[in-house]
């Protein structure tokens, strides 16, 4: 069936000349980056990730390459995505921008984040990706609608929201650990003084004891997790597919709320770079130059100590948690801004092109990283390699699945107009089959 609103406006993809090039080259960066991040969740032990990083492998090559990893990329390739999908939002529905706009639109926004819905609960069920973000971005999708017509600047406050929620939970965090942290030291004191201790100064001593146990990864939670995830690789379909869902309940759905408050939070700011025309490549390479300097000079310093941060065993007070959510934002734009400065220039363009590709296949090379990594490398009857790689050892196998990744799109893409899920995906929200091979020139 043919999507016609009343007033005549015909719905269709968006395709050919009519696609925004930097687009695709910022989605396709961000698609590839985030197997940076995901990889270590698929294939090492999750006590080490989470609590010390150094017992995966601490190297000079390993060490720099995890630092450069939590400065350049980390949470940033989901900001851009998030910062993407309320840019996209606004390509979708350009037809519904007046009071009049057609109802059809809406209707296609929300069964194709129905759709998303459902291939994001297949990548947690199916493919047993716990870390999914399709789910979350079609949950946070269907709040987004009603603020297309928003103005840019109150896009951009509302946007900065979670942002300011984040700081002032770790504003308190901060001043409570920092307080327990000088009672402790006190308390410590006197006891090595051979003086009695009071009530209040022996629960603070169990307290603090508490939050080194609790950093040292030393309670019941992770030892829980550390007996299912071993049962889990341990061999065998069932224990592999039971660990891997409840992860996803454990971790995830816990914390669903969060998760889409941050993705609908950067979506508004995307739609604000949309406006602002900044996105898509609107404003000058003076513009993005000073916008790249700004948020790359105001974030990576953050994020360099929260690096820091996070490989001390001490459970001293982090700034980290009071400054992570307005540095990922801000490197996330920074990207944004060193994207669209490069391609002004002819040898910007050279450099990104091949993203293009991977841009209009990412739907598909998302899946594709799930299945390499979950069901063939990091897999009980795979190779072996779950847990025996360190951090260089992991980005390395990072960087062949991408090189091989951006290879099949950019031949996929001389075949096809889009990825085959990409094709899915579209064909299932217009309800109509969509062309998949590309056109054959005269």
């Amino acid at each position: 069936m043919n999507e016609v609103a009343a007033d005549g406006i015909r719905l269709a993809p968006v395709t050919g000349k009519a696609r925004i090039d930097v687009l695709d080259m910022l989605r396709g960066i961000a698609i590839l980056g985030i197997f940076f991040m995901n990889i270590p969740f698929m294939g090492a032990q999750l006590q080490k990730v989470f609590i010390a990083p150094q017992t995966i492998g601490w190297s000079p090559a390993d060490s720099a390459s995890w630092m450069t990893v939590q400065v350049l990329l980390e949470g940033t390739q989901r900001g851009l995505l998030e910062l993407l999908f309320g840019a996209g939002m606004m390509v979708l529905t350009r037809a519904a921008m007046s009071p009049d706009g057609p109802v059809a639109v809406a209707d296609l926004y929300f069964r194709r984040n129905l759709w998303l819905l459902f291939f994001g609960l297949v990548d947690v069920f199916v493919l047993l990706w716990a870390g999914d973000i399709l789910h979350i971005y079609a949950l946070a999708a269907f709040f987004l609608f009603p603020f297309r017509k928003l103005a840019a600047k109150w896009l951009l406050v509302l946007g900065l929201g979670f942002a300011l929620f984040s700081a002032a939970q770790g504003g308190i965090k901060f001043a409570e650990r920092a307080d327990l942290m000088s009672r402790a030291e006190t308390v410590m004191a006197k006891q090595a003084g051979g003086a009695k201790l009071s009530k209040d100064e022996t629960k603070t001593l169990t307290d603090w004891q508490k939050a080194v146990d609790n950093r040292a990864g030393r309670n019941d939670e992770f030892k829980e997790i550390k007996e299912q995830e071993d049962k889990g690789h341990a061999g065998g379909f069932v224990p592999y597919v039971l660990y891997n869902i409840g992860s996803w309940l454990f971790f995830v759905v816990q914390s669903l709320p969060i998760n889409i408050a941050e993705a609908f939070c950067t979506m508004l700011i995307g739609i604000a770079l949309w406006k602002w025309q900044v996105i898509q490549g609107g404003r000058s390479g003076r513009f993005y130059l000073i916008l790249m300097l700004a948020c790359y000079a105001f974030a990576l310093p953050l994020r360099y100590v929260a690096g820091l941060e996070q490989q001390s065993m001490v459970p001293a007070p982090r700034t980290m948690w009071i400054t992570l959510e307005f540095a990922r934002v801000a490197t996330a734009v920074g990207h944004v801004a060193l994207v669209n400065w490069a391609v002004k220039s002819g040898l910007g363009r050279a450099i990104f092109a091949p993203f293009k590709a991977a841009g209009r296949t990412a739907f598909s090379l998302y899946f594709m990283q799930q299945f390499i990594g979950l069901w063939i490398l990091f897999a009980p009857w795979g190779p072996g390699l779950w847990g025996k790689l360190s951090w260089t050892g992991l980005y390395g196998v990072v960087l062949v699945v991408l090189a091989l990744q951006l290879v099949v799109a950019n031949l996929w893409v001389k075949a096809f107009a889009m990825g085959p899920l990409e094709w899915l995906w579209r064909s299932l929200s217009y309800v109509k089959r969509q062309p998949f091979r590309r056109p054959v020139a005269g």
